[in-house]
């Protein structure tokens, strides 16, 4: 029987989590919003979502799910609320900007009925922290958003086309949903200055870091690498995740095209995976993987020989990525070709896990691979510290209590007391 079948602190509290993305969406935000809602539901509380129709990473929308307008569904003690939204398969501001707009217009006008003790919202998407704002001000009720990008930041920093008119708009969008907070959480410390940018007092911003969801690898290396074709002797460099514009892909493609005796996998899916399977288009050495199931994704990944996290040069202070998390506990070196100076090369350095490449340089890249496959003990000893990082820092139950020790804050305060 776990702690929380014995001990129930949100027990006759109603809470309601607003989050474009959700299970089953196994990649991004949606892991983290399901786990932390059913925790919350398994802590006692009445726990309801907010959310919209299943499509990341793929940008499109699943195939349960088309053709639905609303529904409820229970999931784990939670019920689901989903709400039809566009959802683009080419990323430009002005398609995002529609994207945000039919989230915002269909969570507002059928939000679930009854009053919640408290909201908390995911953030992105915009139109989420503006929802979860709005509907705490209806109910006169404390109002949490969780900074997981920033998206003034990224409309700016990511490439997206026509994202520097967007970035002032997004920016409008976020200091709303974020002034009219009681606290704010933050998922890394380099979010903290843009934050107060927007007029929060520091006093009320807390760091909530996302936790490793994923369980350890179990399956046997050499056995995994032969079910998907890597061939012993044959360095592989895998990137899992999101294909879009931030994630600067290019640089793996250009990778392999100057080093052939390394092979290049691309796991996941995103609005970019077309523009990238045309520039890969004649490489041998480049495979394009459809995202892993969970009960194999970290036996993938731990088959590999490095792990890859790329950005583009101009993302600093607006992501940084959830799939780190699961790159520690496979026990692989990470190469990561970054911004020096931004969130995610903080996270690197911060882990030992890996080693930092200049970002948008394929040459900077497969020199760090070469030297970790030329290299064994080092790069088993660099992985090695992944695990023991997740352990220290990043273990669900510790960020599940951040999480718990948040919600009780607000519940605590004037506004949290429970309904009469």
């Amino acid at each position: 029987m776990s702690d929380a079948d014995h001990h129930k602190p949100f027990e006759h509290r109603r809470l309601l989590v607003v989050s474009t993305n959700y299970a089953p969406e196994l990649t991004g935000i949606g892991p983290y919003a399901a786990q932390l809602a059913e925790h919350w539901a398994a802590s006692g509380a009445e726990t309801h979502v907010l959310t919209g129709m299943p499509h990341y990473p793929s940008w499109r929308t699943d195939e349960g799910y088309r053709g639905v307008w609303r529904t409820a569904e229970a999931r784990a003690g939670v019920t689901v609320h989903r709400r039809r939204h566009y959802v683009p398969t080419h990323q430009t501001a002005l398609r995002r900007g529609a994207f945000e707009a039919t989230v915002l217009a269909h969570g507002l006008l059928a939000p679930p009925g009854g009053r919640p003790d408290a909201v908390i919202s995911q953030m992105p998407s915009l139109a989420g922290g503006v929802i979860g704002a709005r509907l705490a001000r209806r109910h006169r009720v404390p109002y949490i958003p969780v900074v997981q990008d920033l998206m003034g930041a990224a409309a700016a920093q990511s490439g997206i086309r026509g994202g520097d008119r967007a970035a002032a708009v997004a920016a409008r969008a976020e200091r709303y949903a974020l002034r009219t907070a009681d606290l704010v959480g933050v998922i890394h410390e380099s979010f903290v200055p843009r934050v107060t940018d927007y007029g929060i007092d520091p006093g009320r911003i807390r760091l909530v870091p996302n936790w490793s969801h994923v369980r350890r690898p179990s399956a046997d290396r050499a056995t995994t690498r032969a079910r998907l074709g890597w061939r012993e002797g044959t360095p592989v460099v895998l990137h899992s995740g999101n294909m879009g514009l931030k994630q600067g892909l290019d640089v793996l493609v250009d990778a392999a095209r100057l080093a052939p005796e390394v092979r290049i996998v691309l796991m996941g899916d995103g609005n970019q995976s077309e523009e990238l399977r045309r520039r890969a288009a004649g490489l041998t050495n480049l495979d394009f993987l459809p995202p892993a199931a969970a009960d194999e994704f970290t036996d993938v990944l731990a088959a590999a020989d490095v792990l890859a996290v790329t950005q583009r040069a101009s993302v600093l202070d607006m992501s940084v990525p959830s799939k780190l998390t699961s790159y520690f506990v496979s026990g692989r070196p990470v190469v990561a070709s970054v911004a020096e100076e931004g969130g995610t090369a903080q996270e690197v350095r911060r882990s030992g896990a890996g080693v930092l490449v200049a970002p948008e340089d394929p040459g900077a890249l497969l020199a760090a691979v070469r030297k970790l496959v030329e290299g064994p003990a080092e790069a088993d000893a660099l992985g090695a510290r992944g695990p023991e990082y997740v352990a220290r820092h990043l273990s669900r139950e510790a960020g599940l209590a951040r999480f718990d020790a948040l919600l009780t804050e607000v519940l605590d305060g004037p506004q949290g007391r429970p309904r009469r």
